[in-house]
This record gives C-alpha cells, sequence and structure tokens, in this order.
C-alpha cells in the first residue's frame, strides 16, 4: 500500500492548484483522475482560450446557500494572485467584456502552468485511475482503486467537479463521498445553461434560430444585460446562461430587446413622423429584421403605424421592453457549463475547507455548493478554494 501525506481526487482547475500548493509546502501528493488528460474542462473553457478568471471577482457574483461562505477564500487567495501567477509564466492576456480575461493564446497554456507548479512540489500525477472505494481510518484514509490496489493517505481532497458536461466524465462521485461522511447535499441543478421553450412557442420561433441581439433578462430582482441568442431550442447566449442560474423550472423570466430605450415612446414620435410606414419597417431599424417581423406578426399589428391606437402600441412595445417567457426548462447537464447547489457549505470550514464533522477530509471548487456568474468566477473560485486547501492540508 502507498502512503501519502495528501491524495487529492479530481485533477481539474482546483485539484491541480490544490495539489500545485500543497506539494510546494513538502506534503508528499497524489492526484488522482479517472480521466485520460489533467484539465479538461480548463481546455474547452473560452472557446479553447480560458476566461482563467474575472477583475471584478467579489463574493457578490457568488451563488450559494450561504452567500458568505466564499468571503474568506476569495479574500486569501484573489483575482490579482492568480494574474501575477499568469504573468510568471510569461502567458500574454486579454480583458474583454465585463473584466473577463482570457488567454491570448490556448487553453493549454493554463494546464501547462499547472502541471509545472505541480512538478515544483513533487506531486505524483496519476490519470486513469478509478477511485471505487473511500475508507476512513484512524490516522487518515484508504483508498481503494480498481484493479485490486490501495492507497492511503492523511489528508484527502475531494476536486471532482459536479454533474455538467457527462461526456467529459462528469458525476456524482464527491457527492456520494459527501453523503457517505454524513455532509448534507443542497439539491443539484444545471447552471450557466440555456434555456428551451415549449413546443408551441418553438413552432412560432423557429424562423428565429441564429438571431443575436442585446438585451437584459429579469428573474425577480436579478437582471443581466447581454446578447442573446434564439436557438433551434429556445434561448441562450450570455444573457441567458447568467439568469439559468437563478432560474427554477415554473418561473417566469422577462426580456427587454430594446434594453434602456422606450419602446412606447419611440414608436408614438414614429407614428407622428412616418405615419404610413409599417411598424415592422421601423422596428428593423432598431431590431434584427426577422425580429421585428416575428413581434408585430404575434401582436397582430397589420397596416400602417397611422393605424394603431395608444392601445394597440403599448401592446407591441410591452412586447419589446417586457416580453414575459416561461421557459419549459433548460439543456441539462450536457451542455450547462457548471453545477449549482452540491456540498453544504454548513459542513465546512470556510478558511481551509475542511469538512467540520471529519477532519482530514476537503472539498473545493464546483463540488461546493459555490457558484459563480459566468465569465471567469467559477475558474476564480477554483484556484480560491483549492489554494485555502492547499495551504493547511
Amino acid at each position: 500500500m502507498s502512503s501519502h501525506d495528501v491524495i487529492v481526487i479530481g485533477a481539474g482547475a482546483a485539484g491541480m492548484m490544490c495539489a500545485a500548493v500543497a506539494g510546494q509546502r513538502g506534503r508528499k501528493v497524489a492526484l488522482l483522475d479517472h480521466a485520460k488528460s489533467p484539465g479538461e474542462k480548463i481546455r474547452i473553457s473560452g472557446g479553447g482560450r480560458c476566461n482563467f478568471t474575472n477583475r471584478h471577482a467579489s463574493p457578490g457574483q457568488f451563488l450559494s446557500a450561504n452567500p458568505r461562505f466564499a468571503i474568506s477564500a476569495l479574500s486569501r487567495y484573489t483575482q490579482q494572485d492568480f494574474i501575477a501567477l499568469i504573468e510568471r509564466y510569461g502567458i500574454a492576456y486579454h480583458e474583454k467584456t465585463l473584466g473577463q480575461l482570457f488567454c491570448d493564446g490556448s487553453s493549454q497554456q493554463v494546464i501547462d502552468l499547472l502541471l509545472s507548479e505541480m512538478r515544483k512540489g513533487g506531486v505524483e500525477l496519476r490519470l486513469s485511475t478509478q477511485v471505487e472505494q473511500v475508507e476512513k481510518e484512524p490516522d487518515g484514509f484508504v483508498l481503494h482503486l480498481a484493479g485490486g490496489e490501495t492507497m492511503q493517505c492523511r489528508s484527502l481532497v475531494i476536486a471532482t467537479g459536479g454533474k455538467s458536461i457527462p461526456k467529459m466524465g462528469a458525476s456524482d462521485f464527491g457527492y456520494r463521498i459527501a453523503a457517505q461522511f454524513g455532509l448534507d447535499i443542497v439539491p443539484t441543478r444545471p447552471a450557466l445553461v440555456p434555456l428551451t421553450f415549449d413546443a408551441a412557442l418553438l413552432k412560432r420561433l423557429n424562423a428565429l434560430s441564429g438571431v443575436a441581439v442585446q438585451a437584459q433578462v429579469r428573474h425577480g430582482r436579478t437582471a443581466f444585460e447581454e446578447a442573446l441568442l434564439f436557438t433551434h431550442r429556445g434561448l441562450s447566449g450570455p444573457v441567458i446562461l447568467q439568469i439559468s442560474s437563478y432560474w427554477r423550472e415554473g418561473d417566469e423570466i422577462r426580456v427587454s430587446l430594446l434594453p434602456g430605450q422606450d419602446a412606447f415612446a419611440l414608436l408614438r414620435a414614429a407614428r407622428t413622423a412616418h405615419a404610413r410606414q409599417e411598424p415592422q419597417t421601423f422596428l428593423s431599424r432598431l431590431l434584427p429584421r426577422r425580429l421585428a417581423k416575428d413581434i408585430v406578426d404575434a401582436q397582430g399589428c397589420a397596416g400602417n403605424l397611422a393605424d394603431l391606437s395608444d392601445a394597440r402600441l403599448r401592446a407591441l412595445a410591452d412586447a419589446i421592453n417586457d416580453w414575459r417567457i416561461v421557459p419549459s426548462g433548460s439543456e441539462g447537464y450536457r451542455t450547462a457549463e457548471v453545477t449549482a447547489g452540491g456540498v453544504d457549505t454548513k459542513g465546512l470550514n470556510s478558511a481551509t475547507m475542511e469538512a467540520k464533522a471529519v477532519p482530514g477530509l476537503y472539498f473545493i471548487g464546483e463540488v461546493v455548493d459555490v457558484t459563480g456568474w459566468l465569465g471567469g468566477y467559477n475558474f476564480q473560485w477554483a484556484w480560491s478554494s483549492g489554494f485555502c486547501a492547499g495551504r493547511v492540508v
């Protein structure tokens, strides 16, 4: 039986960060993963350029049953700390909208950075390695691997992520380990995911597939303003992915297709200035042509602007500024960027990620009930939580 100070299960962003930090503290560390390659979600992120953090990351951009839980980790290892690491490795990067930072080159640069940091700490990386069972012993844990091998450690870190993108090997392993040791699980759901329509609405909007527009989408008191994309299943785009983390099945969302503009005032002014113009022609100046046509057709606003009463114009404006939809569902874990919910933070130490009732057992990254906004926030949670655990295991 091989023995280590620390075994980390999950060679994703959080797991590699934790292993590197612990190894550089002089700990004997093994990092295990059932995949053939490390950092697969890093590799595909950001269109292959890895949106590795966000300049504006703060606890307010994270969802959790306990919104204050993330404060400690995010303050102990900040976005500036990871940016400094990126710069030490000479990785060129650029900023896109809303503080999102991407590699100029490939996501592989971030994976290579983490692998280099692990080598500095002498971390043993074991891929294509399946953990079948975990047992607690008085002085640590015993792991039973596929094939009959066993490994022993004093500290065990679970960094196995959530259920998102199962084709990449996502599983519920981390939740099963948490339940085995008596930790509660906040019910999980797909987050940062496209939303879908029922058959009737899809039939009406089928011609809009591929149309994109800047929009504000609201769920209760929460609102985001970014790009919206019509798809053959429903709605996607950054603004929909953002709101999906707050949405629950059966809830209504409200969409403004002309954020910051008063569609009713614009239509009334156009009725005076261009009385003989069709409403579709006027709206095509403000919205994509196919979208303008769909809105006008759905409201039955045939004829010229001069023919439309204030009440008709108001209904047309509401369809633009306050389109109310009840999505039928989401595209699920298949396309979700992250999993919301997870290991209940009530059972974890916010400064170290250690299970309060199980000394030596740690949970980091996506497996924990902490979910960031779209735009690099979830990677920052991985770096921060991984660092905090790595400093103490």
